[in-house]
């Protein structure tokens, strides 16, 4: 039985020109004839070549030209030369050497395989032709149990779409699932995609990133914890700490979920979101529950809606400006901000109310031009006894470097003013009807107006006129609700509960390919063309990423990063 276990794992030559040579008295060597190629077969793997030089007592064979190998019609490898030791069923390819599964075609010019491990490897630059893509790399290993290749160093993948960089690379040959790890890219006409963990289906053309992902489509730059990607539909998702650039307007969005449709120039954003707009050196502030930017990059609209509000804080020696409306409409070419449903605006101590409100800005200096109040206008403006007030149809208010300087309110206007002379003594209270009326103000306090076709009103003595008769009809301070600062933008809304990310999971770490072993273990044969020193592991050929052991894998579904 020993010897019948012995003879069953010889090699096996089947058919060729047998001779011997007595310059190679342990080699028997057969050579093809009339009826074909050399054919051995050794426990489930066929070979084919012209020339097979056969070491019996070593159960080893170099086979030369031609060179086919078939492992259980799943592998073939070809090649101009190639080793096969019986013994250790590992298998050394030169030469041209192509390496076939049923999804992909290896080509390189040095190739181990172990059939032990049912692994191969190459370390010398090697080309894997898939269905959709080319995939090269320095290094290479392939496990045929899970029909995975683990490229490493210099990893590239092209596409007619698109062309993919890595440090680091798992493709699944069946699927087309490539997962990313270190600095990758995935660069095309239309958009490049940066992550340091990452997956990419490459037949489907969807991915999925983290750690420090980020697509750029040319002039606007999406980033967050996690992105999704599909490239038919163009279009991006990206969750947690996300953020918008647009470097043609010079504007910012922040949240926590954005949605990016390429082909429609258009951006979904909520979750805290908030859009940041440099003007004249300083910034605008613009919140909502959700915001929506649309338009070429020359022609952006960015819209707020529900529980709207903009804070600009001012350059030095300016106020503050903010407002909160049921929602925003911000067109960059016009230069024009609407608050549209309740609008409510404050430009320092000035409060502003009505249907609808205007801000509209100086495109060439970039500075608050003028505002529009249309519809039940009513300006407050806090006295130290009291409220300065005017009201009417509409109010027109006019800027000199940012700051609110002329006011006019058309149709139905009223004013009720707490006049003062120049000691600002109080003078009286001014409560006058007219078709029109035109305010002077300097740093934020009114200075003198002006009647236009004025109707009935005079200035009351402050005993003359009660404290409920100082107040116009719609009167409503809401000083307490004014922005102060850029976290007023989120003043009385709850912060929002993020999503746990779902983590890329960890390259699995089957160990090295050459396992640690004397010279005794590795059973080298003597006439074989390699030395023990090819059969080490290279420090300069190991994984960036490490990965989780094999055997601590076992229940472990994903690693969260």
């Amino acid at each position: 039985m020993a010897q019948e276990e012995k003879e069953k794992g010889k090699i096996d030559i089947q058919s060729g020109y047998l001779e011997k040579r007595p310059e190679l008295p342990e080699a028997v060597i057969y050579t093809k004839d009339q009826d074909g190629q050399v054919y051995i077969v050794h426990e489930g793997i066929e070979m084919w070549c012209n020339q097979a030089f056969v070491y019996l007592k070593d159960n080893f064979v170099k086979a030369y030209g031609e060179v086919k190998i078939i492992q259980a019609d799943t592998i073939t490898m070809k090649s101009n030369y190639a080793e096969y030791n019986g013994n250790t069923q590992f298998a050394f390819a030169s030469g041209e050497v192509v390496f076939k599964e049923p999804k992909t075609t290896l080509k390189t010019d040095t190739l181990y395989f172990d059939r032990i491990k049912q692994q191969a490897f190459y370390r010398s630059g090697g080309t894997v032709i898939d269905t959709a893509s080319t995939l090269t790399s320095r290094i290479g290993r392939y496990y045929a149990k899970s029909k995975k290749y683990q490229f490493i160093s210099n990893v590239k993948i092209v596409n007619p779409k698109y062309t993919v960089n890595s440090p680091q690379l798992d493709f699944y040959s069946e699927s087309g699932a490539a997962y990313l790890y270190g600095e990758s890219t995935i660069v095309s006409d239309a958009s490049t995609v940066y992550c340091e963990r990452g997956y990419y289906d490459t037949r489907g053309d969807t991915g999925y990133f983290v750690k420090n992902s980020k697509i750029d489509y040319e002039n606007r730059t999406l980033y967050g914890d996690s992105i999704y990607f599909d490239r038919n539909k163009g279009f991006a998702s990206a969750t947690n700490n996300i953020k918008v650039l647009d470097t043609i307007n010079k504007s910012l969005i922040r949240g926590h979920y954005a949605e990016v449709f390429r082909k429609k120039d258009s951006v979904y954003i909520t979750k805290r979101a908030v859009a940041v707009t440099l003007r004249d050196n300083d910034s605008i502030y613009v919140h909502a529950d959700t915001l929506q930017v649309t338009g070429k990059p020359e022609n952006r609209i960015l819209k707020g809606f529900y529980k709207a509000r903009i804070f600009k804080k001012g350059l030095e020696g300016e106020e503050s400006l903010s407002g909160k409306a049921d929602s925003i409409f911000v067109n960059q070419k016009k230069g024009i901000t609407k608050l549209l449903r309740n609008p409510i605006l404050w430009n320092g101590e000035s409060q502003m109310t009505g249907d609808t409100i205007h801000l509209i800005n100086n495109l060439k200096t970039e500075k608050l031009d003028s505002l529009k109040v249309f519809k039940n206008a009513f300006n407050i403006q806090k006295d130290s006894i009291g409220y300065n007030q005017v009201k009417g149809e509409i109010l027109i208010g006019l800027f000199t470097n940012n700051e609110l300087d002329t006011i006019y309110i058309n149709k139905n206007a009223e004013v009720m003013y707490y006049a003062r002379n120049d000691k600002k003594e109080l003078i009286g209270i001014n409560n006058t009807v007219s078709s029109s009326i035109e305010m002077y103000v300097d740093k934020q306090t009114i200075n003198g107006i002006k009647f236009v076709k004025k109707g009935k009103g005079k200035i009351y003595p402050l005993s003359k006129l009660p404290e409920e008769a100082r107040i116009l009809s719609g009167f409503n301070w809401r000083g307490e609700e004014r922005l102060l600062t850029k976290a007023d933008l989120f003043r009385g809304k709850p912060t929002p509960i993020l999503p746990k990310i779902k983590g890329i999971p960890l390259p699995i770490d089957e160990g090295e390919f050459f396992e640690e072993q004397t010279e005794e273990e590795l059973d080298l044969p003597e006439s074989s063309k390699l030395s023990p020193k090819d059969f080490t592991n290279r420090t300069e050929d190991e994984a960036p990423e490490k990965g989780i052991k094999k055997a601590e894998s076992d229940g472990i579904k994903e690693n969260e990063d």
